[in-house]
């Protein structure tokens, strides 16, 4: 089946005219084991690092470098690498094992991958600032959020509450819906004066986080 990539390359704003770099960043090693993406998630991956690092020492010259480190790991993570690939629909175009040819789930990991890959393969077409022009816009509203660095949501605000109201913040479980293997928490947090703020991940400890995150990003306004 032969995959047209063109609305992929309309949604990340680049026209590729080397067509192979662009399909290699996008093949599993499940579907060629010699010509394949891992080199170029390997590069890929550093390109992002850099792009993102540098935003970060711009945006907050006089921050602590390790305050600025993990900011920096919640914007290069797994996790915002497959919401990246995810607002793209970039495993419609992903090359995987397939002998039946039938749709078939593909891994987060793998679709995460093949983002930093597919970074890569854009440096090597049109280099570095073209490159940080696209991730910088992709990842426009992540970096607007890292004002608060979701990672250490839970911390911050346990910091907060205990300052402010010499108690910790109140957290009670919703809901765990879902299957086994792919379960859906949803969890409350509130301070001493304030209404309860909901969360969802896909473990418990996330869902905390993400209310914790929300419960900051208000009362800090």
């Amino acid at each position: 089946m032969k995959i047209d990539y063109s609305k992929l390359e309309k949604k990340i704003n680049i026209k590729f005219k080397n067509k192979n770099l662009l399909i290699t960043s996008l093949t599993h090693k499940s579907f060629n084991k010699l010509n394949n993406n891992e080199k170029m998630e390997f590069l890929g991956d550093r390109v992002l690092g850099l792009i993102i690092a540098k935003k970060l020492l711009e945006i907050y010259p006089n921050e602590k470098e390790g305050i600025l480190d993990k900011k920096y790991a919640s914007l290069v993570n797994k996790k915002a690498c497959l919401e990246i690939a995810e607002y793209i629909d970039l495993k419609n175009y992903i090359l995987v094992f397939n002998p039946k040819n039938k749709p078939i789930n593909i891994e987060d990991k793998v679709i995460s991958d093949s983002c930093e890959a597919l970074i890569g393969a854009i440096y090597l077409e049109k280099g570095f600032n073209i490159t940080e022009k696209i991730i910088l816009e992709l990842w426009r509203e992540k970096i607007k959020k890292s004002a608060i660095t979701q990672i250490d949501a839970k911390t911050k605000l346990q910091e907060f509450s205990l300052k402010k109201f010499k108690k910790l913040p109140i957290y009670k479980t919703i809901s765990n819906t879902g299957p086994r293997h792919k379960p859906i928490f949803k969890v409350a947090v509130k301070l001493d004066n304030t209404k309860f703020f909901n969360g969802e991940g896909k473990s418990k400890k996330e869902a905390e986080q993400s209310a914790a995150f929300l419960c900051l990003e208000k009362n800090f306004k």
